[in-house]
């Protein structure tokens, strides 16, 4: 219902920001731009995403399947069981769903875009298996993707790569606040959903897990901080590829073991990807469009002008205000706050301090909407409850954080 009034929104925003532009500021073209941008992000939407993630998602939940039937999945699961039993508790002792979310959060915070996705589509159909109410998210769904949206990556290659076209002396130095700020939103949406779910973060076991990943953290954060520039993108092309392709041989492998036809049961998973990918394609075009109605029409820049505005007025300092148009964009659409983000290093410079805050913004969040639109309209959840509530919190504790951390590094 939340998604429903937010779409509303959108197009009733837009509408009314266009038309004040064309009868206040005698803007012609505003109702042009809006609809050939339209056009535009509906094929984008078919082009550029869903066809190639239809591809992706029909190899990977292929090799999915395999290493279900080699009994990997649940190997997965009963590692991770102690700690995901207590955050999810809706979901059964050593059930797939475990493993399935915990190849999902592996694939994110190695920055495998593509194969992050198949396999989180994967772990919210596992999770709509144990949901009674069809169209209604579950905790344990909700709990799952406001940890997926808080977007943990640990290290924003692309992120580094822009800087280095545009000239950053030192591409790389956004790495550590990107880190922590992305850490911060994932523990925020963690904790945020466990108050709301009342589920008890203080257990032991639950303090041993995340002060523990907290520690491994901390220590991967001192050892690739010691890193030079070339050592540092070196490690992070080579790492996440090489343990994914670990992990598809280690399927393949493990069925052979098993004795099962590893081609039959890829071939199986392959056609559930396909048709679990013709299903999100509504969702993803409806989400995709209102997105860019919203930000054709200027609504956008107004918004970003008048927090300046009341920013300005209190006295705080506003160096940061230019980058601001990532973090609002961020939530909506990765590829706009990706724009927006070239957009800001290149108006005022890669190493200005709004350059480098716009990089912290877009490395600490991920796309909240597009998210909660794919993924449960994958399942076809309609009520998605609190999650975007949820999302949105941890999102702007992010911004926040990612200011902070733009202040203390870099000002």
């Amino acid at each position: 219902m939340a998604l429903n009034y937010v779409w509303i929104a959108f197009f009733l925003i837009a509408f009314l920001v266009a038309l004040f532009k064309l009868i206040f500021l005698g803007d012609t073209q505003i109702f042009k731009l809006i609809i050939d941008g339209t056009f535009d992000t509906a094929k984008i939407a078919i082009m550029d995403i869903a066809l190639p993630l239809a591809g992706i998602m029909t190899f990977f939940l292929g090799i999915l399947n395999i290493g279900e039937k080699a009994g990997a999945i649940q190997f997965l699961s009963r590692i991770i069981g102690p700690f995901f039993n207590r955050l999810f508790p809706e979901v059964p002792k050593d059930h797939p769903a475990s493993g399935h979310m915990m190849i999902n959060f592996s694939a994110n915070m190695l920055g495998l875009d593509n194969a992050a996705t198949p396999f989180g589509l994967r772990s919210m159909k596992s999770l709509q298996e144990l949901n009674p109410e069809k169209e209604i998210a579950s905790n344990a769904q909700i709990m799952f993707l406001v940890l997926h949206t808080a977007g943990p990556v640990l290290i924003p290659l692309s992120i580094m790569a822009q800087r280095t076209l545009l000239g950053a002396a030192n591409p790389s130095d956004v790495f550590i606040p990107c880190l922590i700020g992305t850490y911060i939103t994932t523990l925020i949406g963690m904790i945020v959903v466990a108050i709301w779910q009342k589920i008890n973060l203080l257990h032991p076991v639950m303090l041993a897990w995340i002060v523990g990943f907290t520690g491994i953290i901390a220590l991967l954060l001192w050892y690739l901080s010691g890193l030079d520039k070339t050592q540092l993108e070196v490690f992070s092309q080579v790492a996440g590829p090489l343990l994914l392709f670990v992990i598809m041989v280690a399927f393949i492998l493990g069925g052979i073991r098993k004795k099962i036809n590893v081609f039959d049961a890829f071939i199986e998973g392959a056609k559930n990807g396909f048709e679990d990918s013709l299903k999100i394609l509504p969702y993803l075009i409806g989400m995709l469009v209102a997105i860019s109605i919203f930000r054709n029409s200027g609504s956008l820049a107004y918004v970003v002008d008048g927090i300046g505005h009341l920013l300005a007025m209190t006295g705080v300092n506003t160096d940061f205000v230019p980058a601001l148009p990532v973090a609002i964009m961020k939530p909506f659409s990765g590829s706009g706050a990706r724009g927006l983000m070239i957009d800001v290093m290149k108006t005022y410079g890669a190493d200005s301090f709004p350059g480098r805050v716009a990089c912290i913004f877009n490395g600490s969040a991920d796309t909240t909407f597009y998210i909660i639109a794919l993924y449960f309209g994958s399942v076809g959840i309609k009520k998605v409850r609190y999650a975007i509530v949820a999302g949105i919190i941890a999102d702007i504790v992010g911004v926040i954080a990612g200011i902070f951390l733009g202040y203390l590094f870099f000002h």
